[in-house]
């Protein structure tokens, strides 16, 4: 038996654990609160570096419950935040992680990178990294950026 009996909710719940797990354990980030952490340091510095309309296509990529995380706080009027350089972006994300949060940014964006690489449709990951500057481009797995790179004909 499912525990809200609504088999939308029970599934976005579940498919939210296996994301945290993957992050915790495939990615060292020791524990769900940490990959819950990651994720959504990870996400909103993504998004507030999209144009809208490209961030609101990713979010309808994500699972109902990441999603929420994804969107949680964002004001569209905000963004793009032109952040070009890696050490401001890997700044953003550091803004939200825990204290003392044991893993640096720039691993903690390639984690979460890689694992929406794995988890999502590659054609919509290859269109967000196209709009990308090459600095953050850098942060995705290797196959993300070949495709980026040849949809934008680079």
């Amino acid at each position: 038996m499912s525990e809200t009996q609504v088999s939308a909710l029970d599934h976005t719940v579940q498919e939210t654990n296996v994301w945290l797990k993957e992050l915790a354990e495939d990615h060292a980030l020791g524990d769900r609160p940490h990959a819950y952490s990651a994720l959504r340091a990870v996400l909103h510095a993504l998004r507030d570096r999209l144009e809208p309309e490209q961030a609101v296509h990713l979010g309808a990529q994500l699972p109902l419950l990441v999603r929420g995380i994804y969107y949680a706080g964002w004001r569209p009027a905000d963004t793009p935040d032109v952040t070009r350089r890696l050490d401001d972006f890997e700044a953003r994300i550091a803004q939200e992680l825990f204290q003392g949060f044991r893993m640096d940014p720039e691993a903690t964006a390639r984690a979460v990178f890689a694992l929406m690489w794995h988890r999502l449709d590659f054609n919509e990951i290859a269109k967000v990294v196209a709009e990308l500057p090459l600095p953050l481009r850098a942060l995705w797995p290797e196959a993300a950026q070949s495709l980026a790179q040849a949809r934008a004909g680079e």
